[in-house]
């Protein structure tokens, strides 16, 4: 049984998995983001350790596969070496997790933040759904919404 969840689990099958599993997380935080389903199943660390848990069994099938690790560190010489790692499947599916996992943890920041300031949920649907596609414009755009509501700026919050 083990055995057969093992070759279920293809990289191209994981990635259809990550995807699709990532939606609903996403949008309880867009259209429910004050309720405790929220709170106890976003904003917690449930969806980073399922991701987690997902990374591992990708690194453990690169390393049943002889994937060459030292390699990824290859990605610092050059924009040529990155479009060659990017052009692996595994790298590609390692990388893609971790882009999930950073834009859903920062997508539970913003709800959570802007819960302390009070900011109409309604206004957080833009920012999120942005954070979810392009991560960092996403975080931008809250954070000029914050401005308005915590009635300062501030580079250290």
């Amino acid at each position: 049984m083990i055995e057969q969840i093992y070759n279920y689990f293809t990289i191209e099958m994981l990635y259809y998995w990550v995807n699709l599993g990532i939606l609903p997380f996403w949008l309880i935080l867009v259209f429910f983001p004050q309720s405790h389903l929220c709170r106890y199943l976003i904003t917690s660390i449930f969806p980073i350790f399922i991701l987690s848990v997902t990374y591992i069994f990708v690194l453990y099938k690169s390393y049943l596969n002889s994937y060459d690790f030292i390699g990824n560190f290859n990605l610092y010489f050059g924009i040529g070496d990155i479009s060659e790692l990017f052009s692996d499947n595994t790298f590609l599916i390692m990388f893609w997790i971790h882009f999930i996992s950073i834009n859903l943890f920062t997508g539970g920041w913003i709800v959570k933040d802007s819960q302390k300031f009070y900011i109409n949920k309604f206004l957080l649907i833009i920012p999120l759904i942005i954070t979810y596609l392009i991560g960092p414009i996403g975080l931008f755009i809250y954070w000029l919404i914050r401005i308005f509501y915590a009635k300062s700026i501030s580079l250290y919050d």
